[in-house]
């Protein structure tokens, strides 16, 4: 029967159906719903790790063990990984390992548009892409058998619109059996140290021309002839906007994108008198089929920046005019941190110090936005910490310096750069904003929440106790409500000399917590200094009301989104925000 999935329910459905020991990763949009998925299928087992990084190794030692294992991530995600994936491809596997990495073309929720098939070429793992739910559910299913064929991890590229479009599945047998425990007893393939590396690296070239001859058969790879005078060669969802904007022509799909199957692109190619290369992101395909000598368009009509769509193929290939599809302008939305948001009286009061702010990845990030305007620099996971070093080191007053980071990005890769601050005698100073979850991919646990992705009880991290024991002495945990309270830790950690850390602990709006008092604005106490509207909380609104004959902005609290959190309130200096009474229940 078929079902209607998105593209990371369905890569979850195959990874259970060709029964996996484990799927691993850490969230990241678009990648996030894949374990999210699997961990709902009966007798499926998947787990949040860390970080990419440790996530690989845990697939890489199922896979040394005999089992199957899924690894999942977002592209940015597989930098962190890459030490491992480059290794692992030496060593190869024994049961199947395979690697989803999810680009994120148009950054929806990125801090780049980083193109993951450069990776499969240069660790030489080959890799498939899907266009559809269907081909997501499929190609998984394959990687795992390509993997055990060929001995070396596979890697599945999605990127936004597969993994969270939808589409009709129609599943496969279900795998029988279960994974066979092997015990590791072949130390020249698993253990790299250059001998046995050296005799590696000869079996990975060669299983790349392996599997370069595989795909040029490969039903992965499927030619469609149509109008012959246009032919284009596409792969993944880019497949969709083909078909949608030139029906008529001759497409070959690629789903083996990497190593590519030449002799099927140079025959195609033969058969067709304009050719054109349709890829989001970089001109991979284009490139190696240029080098091949084959003639063909790509860049030089459809954009390297940026998401693709129905209309951008149809204008590069000129059959729309590009001023016509312009999509009517539509009111914008901006990004905003959410009412009672934690983070927001921290910001303000960064602002109102006039400190250098070192930012990280999380909804902090959000800092950056108007009105708060407090971040200063935001470069990956974990960065805001050795950034603030770095300029503290470059001769940067470190009284005027702080690092942002969450509680989930701290554990994922915070830790070695306050170990860094500590051991390389730096004086600055770090605040973690600790939300109890990792709160910008949709609140998933990690090791500070004391709940496992499966939702079972599991250790839960003390931040204080763990900051202690990397050596920062001068560490405190304060209420990021309390705006005084933030206001005197950061003027003691600024001018403490050593490493100073303080902790904000308050829960995600999202979670559910205790609700406090809501408040409103008393109209006759307000003196329109607009101070409550400087901390850019989406329950402040704006009304116009007549003052003697002027018009004047008064803020309006909406009670349906006011959390009581009160940071406004500690914002007026005229006492002209008050507690809603009678409101203290709980919000779920």
């Amino acid at each position: 029967m078929d079902t209607i999935l998105t593209g990371n329910a369905a890569i979850a459905m195959a990874a259970h159906d060709a029964r996996v020991a484990l799927g691993v990763g850490y969230p990241g949009t678009p990648s996030t719903e894949v374990l999210e998925n699997l961990t709902t299928l009966e007798s499926s087992k998947a787990q949040w790790a860390p970080n990419e990084k440790v996530a690989m190794e845990v697939g890489i030692g199922v896979s040394y063990g005999g089992g199957r294992a899924i690894v999942t991530m977002k592209h940015v995600g597989l930098n962190v990984a890459a030490d491992p994936l480059f290794t692992v491809s030496y060593t190869g596997v024994s049961g199947g390992l395979v690697v989803l990495v999810a680009d994120d073309p148009g950054m929806h929720s990125s801090q780049n548009e980083q193109d993951s098939r450069h990776y499969a070429r240069a660790a030489k793992v080959p890799m498939l892409e899907p266009s559809d739910s269907q081909e997501a559910y499929d190609f998984t299913r394959i990687a795992f058998e390509l993997s055990e064929k060929f001995d070396t991890p596979v890697m599945l590229r999605t990127t936004t619109r597969l993994s969270h479009g939808k589409s009709t599945v129609k599943a496969s047998t279900v795998t029988t059996g279960s994974p066979e425990t092997k015990k590791i007893d072949n130390p020249m393939k698993y253990v790299m140290v250059p001998a046995n590396a050296k005799r590696r690296h000869i079996f990975v070239e060669e299983r790349t021309a392996k599997l370069q001859e595989y795909f040029e058969s490969s039903e992965l790879n499927k030619v469609e002839y149509r109008d012959k005078s246009t032919g284009i060669i596409t792969s993944g969802i880019s497949y969709q906007y083909v078909r949608d904007a030139v029906p008529d022509a001759s497409v070959l799909k690629l789903g083996s994108v990497w190593p590519l199957p030449i002799k099927t692109i140079l025959e195609f190619a033969a058969n067709i008198e304009n050719l054109y290369i349709i890829e989001e992101l970089d001109p991979f395909i284009e490139e190696q089929l240029k080098a091949a000598g084959i003639k063909c368009i790509g860049k030089e009509r459809f954009p390297i920046c940026g998401e693709f769509t129905p209309t951008i193929v149809a204008v590069g290939m000129g059959v729309a005019n590009p001023v016509e599809s312009q999509r009517s302008s539509l009111p914008t939305r901006p990004p905003s941190m959410c009412p009672g948001c934690p983070h927001r009286g921290v910001f303000k009061t960064l602002k109102r110090l006039k400190l250098t702010v070192s930012g990280d990845i999380g909804c902090y990030t959000l800092g950056v936005m108007p009105p708060l305007m407090a971040l200063d620099s935001c470069v990956c996971m974990g960065a805001s910490i050795g950034v603030a070093h770095g300029m503290e080191k470059a001769g940067v007053d470190p009284s005027t310096i702080v690092a942002v980071i969450g509680d989930s990005t701290f554990l994922h890769s915070g830790m070695t750069g306050l170990l860094d601050m500590v051991y390389n005698g730096s004086k600055g100073t770090l605040i973690i904003l600790d939300n109890g979850t990792t709160a910008m991919t949709g609140r998933q646990d990690h090791p500070g929440t004391g709940k496992a992705l499966s939702g079972e009880s599991a250790p839960h991290v003390d931040l204080l106790s763990l900051v202690k024991s990397l050596g920062v002495i001068d560490v405190v945990v304060i209420d990021p409500y309390d705006i005084p309270s933030i206001e005197k830790s950061l003027n003691h950690a600024l001018k403490y000399d050593g490493p100073s850390v303080i902790i904000t602990n308050r829960p995600c709006m999202l979670i559910p917590h205790e609700k406090y008092p809501k408040v409103q604005v008393i109209p006759d106490k307000c003196k329109y200094c607009g101070a409550c509207l400087s901390i850019g909380c989406p329950s402040i609104s704006k009304v116009a009301v007549d003052v003697d004959g002027k018009t004047r902005i008064r803020p309006q609290m909406d009670q349906l989104l006011c959390t009581g959190c009160q940071v406004c309130k500690q914002m007026c200096k005229f006492d002209a925000i008050e507690q809603v009474s009678g409101d203290t229940d709980t919000i779920i």
